[in-house]
């Protein structure tokens, strides 16, 4: 699910207008003073020297200068950046994880499905096989397998978090990470489940489609997306930091976000208000990207590494409003009259 960075991405334009951009106070921002800033500035600091556009070098560099104390990082980002809607609320929030699963550098008679490689042949945007024809043994015999994991429901979970750690039998856990995609769109099983009436929009979760695929539906049911995610080890990440994101570069719980770069820039601070049954107000960078994060009001919350991260991300379809903060000229220059 998580794409790798393209190069015109680094630039932080925006490819797609939107119908709706309206620029607020910090004011009006809910929760804005309460919130640890300094942790946004760190989270910021992390990607912020990729960004090569003419709008944002300097400030990279006044990020550096900023301090660490609370007030410095608050003020940062007060004085060079206004917070913009972009799109019309609600937004949609939902969450992603880091998996740790249990699995095998061979096949055995329990480890028996394989993540890939990237095949060599496979270029960036080439439409390839199917989820469906790679399940069904096309890549078979080709040396490709990366690991084999116990469960092909956790296969396919993998490849929507993107990321994950493998444990193997010996201890030894292998880090793995996005390395391509087979070019063809995502689909959404939890969409295909609501349009054959097994289940209502309010019920489907992460946790619902894995017991309904292994429960009833069968593996089948996931063959409907026919995207498909191919891995490559990690190993260049300490163990204590957060997966790799598309901007090539650890993200972290709860201040990355994935979002989608035609309205979004990569690297710019988002302002979240998610509400629900756990409200969240906390100021996260946009950090990543997703096949399913489409939209000026779509964000998907890095919520960590672990079985508690899964159960607490999977259940996350909430609504709020979402809000970007630009340096100041982008900001204005988003309004319709450019005033």
């Amino acid at each position: 699910m998580r794409a790798a960075l393209a190069a015109a991405m680094l630039a932080v334009v925006m490819t797609t207008a939107p119908s709706h951009a309206e620029i607020l106070t910090f004011a009006e921002l809910d929760g804005w003073a309460a919130d640890d800033h300094r942790a946004a500035l760190s989270s910021f600091r992390e990607t912020c020297g990729l960004l090569e556009d003419a709008d944002w070098v300097p400030l990279c560099r006044l990020a550096e200068d900023a301090g660490d104390s609370a007030a410095g990082a608050r003020q940062f980002f007060e004085l060079f950046f206004r917070p913009v809607v972009i799109g019309t609320p609600p937004a949609l929030f939902t969450g992603y994880y880091e998996p740790e699963l249990e699995g095998s550098p061979v096949r055995t008679p329990r480890f028996a499905w394989p993540i890939y490689r990237r095949p060599p042949e496979l270029r960036e945007g080439q439409v390839y096989h199917t989820r469906a024809e790679i399940e069904r043994g096309v890549l078979r015999g080709r040396g490709l397998e990366l690991a084999w994991l116990d469960d092909p429901v956790d296969v396919y979970f993998l490849q929507v978090q993107g990321s994950g750690r493998i444990r193997m039998p010996d201890g030894r856990v292998m880090r793995v990470g996005y390395a391509g995609r087979n070019g063809h769109a995502y689909r959404s099983v939890g969409q295909e489940m609501v349009r054959r009436g097994t289940h209502t929009l309010d019920q489907v979760s992460a946790q619902e489609i894995a017991a309904h695929v292994r429960n009833q539906a069968g593996t089948e049911l996931l063959n409907i997306n026919p995207s498909y995610v191919f891995f490559r080890t990690v190993d260049e990440v300490p163990p204590e930091k957060g997966p790799i994101g598309a901007m090539g570069r650890s993200i972290t719980a709860f201040r990355s976000v994935a979002i989608d770069p035609d309205f979004t820039p990569l690297g710019a601070p988002v302002w979240v208000e998610k509400d629900g049954a756990e409200p969240i107000r906390s100021l996260m960078v946009a950090q990543d990207t997703g096949g399913a994060i489409k939209g000026a009001q779509r964000a998907d919350i890095f919520y960590g590494t672990g079985r508690a991260a899964g159960d607490a991300a999977g259940t996350v379809k909430d609504g709020g409003r979402m809000v970007v903060l630009l340096p100041i000229d982008r900001a204005y220059a988003m309004l319709p009259d450019g005033l």
